[in-house]
């Protein structure tokens, strides 16, 4: 259970700007690609926005995060550079990675950005492995691993939680539950009716939360975050919500339910939590429309600057692949 949702108008209003950022480079990254100015795969995490947003303004910029290739919507939250991400899902040199990574494999360290993984459920492994070399260091950051509900039912995810709570890892598990892994429903894969009971096999807090709800998200992500800072080991944290959309760009949905997604979409976190900020008086309209249309500006010199970036040239193709003077 939640301790306490008191959080200042100073905290929601950051974690506003954070998700107003999310939504918007959703829905210019779809736009992009319908437009044809790219060609990419895409995962949409629209609906998703309240959760990095929460979890990334309770953490430390040296924090470390180990996300999917679904998580395009967890690095910004944690501060990675809108050049240099756009310029890497355009395939292009000036990338995070040179272009060599594109949508599915970014990293930025100097955000604590460190792995992002194709492999369903390796954030995990990779993120107690982080967490370790923090603990022998004493260097006193928290990781992250993010992963969706479906990852819950693979082997990595009870070894890693078991693992972290032997050694009482500083690592907190994020399960962004929407519902949905890829093409099936949580209803038909999964036998427990909350992923969060299941922390308990592991001795450590499982915490479920309404991940569409700023407040609640972000005082569970704190009470984390607090607890691995102290030394007090791993959290498993279950925040529900719901993607709009199929699993991959151009995926129809067929298999969601039209009902299920109609509320859920009816019911967007986002203007629910800008109408929140207005009522409660933590912002006003005017505020609130300055900051969105500061972020579309961002978002459109960072298109501009990432089809200006030169592709990488073919000698690329071995570089970060094998050690320097291995092929010579």
């Amino acid at each position: 259970m939640v301790k306490s949702n008191v959080v200042d108008g100073a905290t929601q209003l950051e974690i506003y700007k954070r998700v107003a950022l999310l939504k918007a480079n959703d829905e210019r990254s779809r736009k992009v690609i319908m437009n044809g100015r790219l060609v990419m795969p895409y995962y949409s995490y629209r609906g998703q926005e309240v959760i990095p947003a929460a979890m990334m303004t309770a953490l430390r910029d040296d924090d470390y995060l180990v996300t999917i290739y679904r998580g395009i919507h967890d690095m910004l939250a944690k501060g990675m550079p809108l050049n240099d991400l756009w310029a890497e899902i355009a395939g292009r040199i000036d990338g995070t990675c040179k272009g060599k990574g594109g949508p599915m494999h970014l990293t930025y360290p100097q955000k604590g950005i460190m792995v992002t993984t194709g492999i369903v459920g390796s954030s995990m492994p990779i993120a107690n492995g982080i967490a370790w070399g923090s603990q022998l260091s004493g260097n006193d950051r928290v990781t992250v691993a993010t992963f969706g509900d479906g990852a819950s039912n693979i082997g990595a995810f009870h070894e890693s939680l078991n693992l972290a709570s032997v050694w009482k890892l500083p690592v907190i598990f994020l399960c962004q539950n929407n519902r949905y892994g890829e093409h099936t429903s949580y209803e038909k894969s999964t036998s427990t009716a909350r992923i969060a009971d299941r922390a308990a096999s592991y001795d450590m807090p499982g915490i479920h939360v309404n991940g569409n709800d700023p407040v609640e998200m972000y005082t569970a992500a704190r009470e984390a975050v607090e607890r691995a800072r102290a030394g007090e080991g791993p959290t498993l944290i279950e925040a529900m919500t719901f993607r709009f959309y199929g699993h991959v760009f151009g995926d129809a949905d067929g298999y969601m339910d039209k009902a299920q997604k109609k509320a859920a979409m009816e019911a967007d976190p986002v203007p629910a939590f800008r109408a929140r900020l207005i009522a409660e008086s933590i912002a006003s309209e005017d505020e609130l429309a300055a900051i969105e249309a500061e972020i579309e500006s961002r978002i459109d010199r960072a298109v501009e600057f990432a089809l200006a970036s030169p592709f990488p040239e073919l000698d690329e193709l071995t570089k970060d692949v094998y050690a320097e003077g291995a092929l010579a």
